[in-house]
C-alpha cells in the first residue's frame, strides 16, 4: 500500500512511518519538513498522488481551545478536501479516549476533528487511545524557570510504538468507522509518573502534586479519561518505557 502520514515526524508519526516501512508499505511523510502545511493545504496535492490511505497523527501542543480547534478543524478540512480530489479511499484519525468527558482545552479540537472525519466524504476510521508514556515527560518539561508540578489524575498510558502498529493494522484492513479504543496495560497515577520521570533524568528538585482546576482536571482525577472494559490493551508498562529511556 501507499500510505501518507500526516504529522509523520512527530512522537507518534515517527513510529507509524517506521512500522509501515518495516511492513514494506510505500510511505509518504507529510509535515512542514517535507513541504506540507496542513492549515493552508499547501503541498498536499502532490503528496497524495496514488495514496491508498492517509493516517493523520498531526498534533499541536496547546491547552487553549481556540488554538486546538483552529488547528484540528483546519487541518482536517484541508486533508479531506485534498484526499477527495486525489481519490484516496481511507482516512484514519488518531484521537483521545474520554475526550467527550472534558470537551474544553486541547480536547475541544479533537472532538471537532472526529465530527469532521465522521461526516466527511472519505471512508474513515477513528482510533481513540489513552495518553502515551511520553505524556509524563511533556508535562514535566512544561515547567518554567526550574518550577515543575505534577497534575493529579488517573491515566492508563500506552506505548506510542504500539499505537503505531495498531494504526498500520487498521490501514491494512480498510475503513471500520470507530475502532475499538486502545489503552495501556494498567492504570497509573499521573503525578507519580511525572515524578518518576524527573528522577529518571536526574532532576534534583521538588515536583509537587497539584489538582488542575478545570473540566479536564476534574475528568482526569475522576477516572473519566480511563478506557472502558471493551478497550484493547497494550503490552509495555510505563515502568518498562521509563527503564528504556536513554536518559535514565
Amino acid at each position: 500500500m501507499r500510505l501518507a502520514i500526516a504529522g509523520g515526524t512527530g512522537v507518534a508519526g515517527r513510529h507509524v512511518v517506521d512500522v509501515a516501512r518495516a511492513r514494506s508499505h510505500e510511505v509518504v511523510v507529510m509535515s512542514r519538513d517535507t513541504g506540507v502545511e496542513l492549515l493552508s493545504g499547501a503541498g498536499l496535492a502532490r503528496h497524495l498522488v496514488g495514496v491508498d490511505a492517509v493516517i493523520d497523527v498531526s498534533n499541536v501542543v496547546t491547552t487553549k481551545p481556540d488554538v486546538s480547534v483552529l488547528f484540528f478543524a483546519g487541518g482536517t478540512k484541508s486533508l479531506l478536501a485534498a484526499e477527495r480530489a486525489a481519490g484516496v479511499g481511507h482516512h484514519l484519525a488518531l484521537t483521545i479516549v474520554g475526550a467527550d468527558a472534558a470537551p474544553d482545552g486541547y480536547y475541544a479540537g479533537k472532538l471537532v476533528q472526529e465530527r469532521l472525519v465522521s461526516a466527511g466524504p472519505i471512508p474513515w476510521t477513528i482510533l481513540r487511545t489513552t495518553q502515551f508514556h511520553e505524556y509524563a515527560a511533556m508535562v514535566f518539561h512544561r515547567g518554567r524557570a526550574g518550577a515543575h508540578a505534577a497534575p493529579r489524575g488517573r491515566v492508563q498510558p500506552v506505548a506510542a510504538r504500539e499505537v503505531a502498529e495498531h494504526l498500520v493494522d487498521l490501514a491494512e484492513k480498510g475503513p471500520v468507522g470507530r475502532a475499538r479504543d486502545l489503552a495501556g496495560p494498567r492504570e497509573e497515577e499521573l503525578a507519580d509518573m511525572v515524578r518518576a520521570y524527573a528522577r529518571a533524568i536526574g532532576y534534583p528538585g521538588p515536583v509537587p502534586a497539584v489538582s488542575v482546576p478545570s473540566a479536564w482536571g476534574r475528568a482526569l482525577r475522576s477516572g473519566a479519561l480511563l478506557p472502558g472494559p471493551d478497550a484493547l490493551r497494550g503490552r509495555q508498562t510505563f515502568a518498562e518505557w521509563l527503564h528504556a529511556l536513554p536518559d535514565a
